[in-house]
């Protein structure tokens, strides 16, 4: 019964997802791999994840048998290797602790509060334009909408512009300065549903049709909490190896990385008058 009790966490960390001519990968081998390759995954659902993941585990198994079979897993070329993968792997279990493991969900939080929460709400408009190159094409087309005709199907018969033509000259959400002087100050004066006189700018002349006003406020913690908990563990993890550095003696022996990392630690002149 004790060695059950010591078993069961172990077994369960360690358990058998799938077998390779009977080698098994485990759970332990699918968080490692979500380690090396989970950033290039995106945002796929959690069961296309494992899938992938355990898809890539197996063909690593198979091609370390391959090596194997070939004599390729000896050898002081493969002992460089093994070497250098050691090394990385002491780095990972450093950097897993010491610094991911060191920001708390009570640092994101106060970063959030402090930095974050506070800002200030800001007016955001939701806008159609169609884009042409003479007045008069846009007051015919100005003519069009006061007749009845549709602002979406008139900007994808008729809008010069490659990015919005397509939908219907959706621009989407936008605050101030995003766009060019002469479109922001007509947009943001223009009540919902309105349809704006021909409005020229560098690009051309354009009909502005506003499709929507908002206050756009500070974004909620949890949907910024992954983006601050990266930020400042890429922040600690330049202190670290800051302090690490400060701490080595590091020799460049090959001439032309010693010439390049003694131009970059010269100290600049400062400007007359600093």
């Amino acid at each position: 019964m004790a060695f059950c009790a010591v078993a069961g966490p172990a077994a369960a960390q360690d358990k058998v997802v799938a077998t390779v001519n009977g080698k098994a990968i485990t759970e332990a081998d699918m968080r490692l791999a979500e380690a090396e390759i989970g950033s290039d995954l995106g945002n796929l659902p959690p069961d296309q994840r494992r899938r992938v993941l355990a898809e890539y585990l197996i063909e690593n198994q198979l091609f370390a048998e391959a090596a194997e079979a070939e004599k390729l897993a000896s050898g002081p070329a493969f002992d460089e290797r093994m070497g250098y993968w050691k090394r990385r792997a002491a780095r990972d279990a450093y950097f897993e602790k010491g610094v991911k493991g060191s920001i708390s969900d009570a640092e994101t939080r106060k970063f959030y509060e402090s930095q974050v929460s506070g800002l200030k709400t800001e007016e955001e408009v939701r806008a159609r334009h169609i884009l042409v190159d003479e007045e008069s094409k846009a007051k015919e087309i100005f003519e069009l909408v006061g007749h009845g005709s549709d602002f979406a199907d008139l900007a994808k018969k008729h809008s010069k512009d490659p990015g919005s033509k397509e939908d219907g000259g959706d621009l989407g959400y936008f605050g101030r300065g995003q766009m060019v002087p002469q479109f922001e100050e007509t947009a943001f004066k223009m009540k919902k549903g309105e349809v704006s006189l021909p409005v020229k700018s560098q690009f051309g002349w354009h009909l502005i049709k506003l499709e929507d006003r908002r206050e756009r406020k500070a974004p909620a913690y949890d949907a910024v909490k992954e983006r601050i908990s990266a930020a400042l563990v890429h922040r600690k993890a330049q202190e670290v190896a800051g302090s690490l550095r400060g701490k080595a003696k590091i020799d460049f022996v090959d001439p032309e990385l010693k010439q390049a990392a003694d131009a970059e630690n010269r100290p600049r002149p400062v400007p007359a008058g600093k």
